[in-house]
């Protein structure tokens, strides 16, 4: 695993960590539409990660489906769980591919990697050569979850992380951390700033399943989340400075 060491750039605060994996929602493409992808979020979030690879950071991206396609939805409506997990995959490749295209853009060299082969939109997934593309500052998305029904992007993402040796998984959330309560429901819950893996689990927090905190935990990856609506943020808790709730095993 690369050692987390201090990175400037320019007059803004250092990075603390070499590479990092960023799990986003589907949902957070969506800006304020009800549904599908929303250019402009696309390329809000987009310029974040473009602001954390200029200052030196290796970034990996598992993005979900949820604004296009709920496996764990369509299955709880009757279809059969692995076909629904499958369709799901099949819109966190379309999310990857949309935000290749907006990081593209902006002069980021990105590549997609799919856990399910599709050759003719994209690479598959090979550990030893999404490795490479980081250490020659790519971005990588990786699409398609673990090419596994039943597993969530959570549990992809932990694993993509426990593979690419990352020094913290950051998942940008609609909210600032880590809460006992839902605060878009309860205005009087209380945000954690700190929590251990078996905190998490031991309380039932849902931020992540419990699978995928299990695996951070044997790996001794931190868990740090935050709010990826507020702009600059990702930046902030990259330099120990955001507003967020780190999961590890203090």
């Amino acid at each position: 695993m690369p050692k987390a060491k201090q990175l400037r750039q320019n007059d803004k605060a250092p990075v603390t960590y070499e590479r990092v994996l960023l799990k986003v929602s589907g949902e957070a493409l969506m800006g304020d539409q009800t549904y599908g992808i929303d250019q402009k979020a696309v390329l809000r979030i987009a310029g974040e990660v473009a602001d954390a690879v200029n200052a030196g950071v290796q970034v990996c991206l598992v993005i979900g489906g949820g604004n296009i396609f709920r496996g764990l939805s369509a299955a709880e409506q009757g279809m059969e769980r692995a076909t629904a997990d499958y369709m799901g995959m099949l819109a966190t490749v379309m999310n990857a591919l949309a935000m290749q295209n907006a990081l593209e853009s902006i002069g980021v060299a990105t590549r997609v990697q799919s856990a399910i082969p599709m050759m003719s939109v994209c690479e598959p997934y090979i550990r030893r050569r999404a490795i490479r593309h980081l250490e020659r500052k790519r971005t990588v998305i990786f699409a398609a979850g673990t090419g596994n029904p039943f597993f969530t992007t959570d549990t992809g993402a932990a694993l993509r992380a426990a593979e690419m040796g990352c020094d913290a998984l950051l998942k940008g959330t609609q909210v600032d951390g880590v809460y006992n309560a839902d605060p878009k429901k309860k205005p009087d819950a209380v945000r954690y700033d700190q929590l251990s893996y078996h905190d998490v689990l031991a309380k039932d927090l849902r931020v992540m399943d419990a699978s995928a905190v299990s695996m951070m935990r044997d790996n001794k990856i931190p868990v740090i989340v935050f709010s990826i609506q507020e702009p600059g943020r990702l930046r902030e808790v990259l330099a120990g400075t955001g507003v967020c709730t780190i999961i590890n095993e203090a």
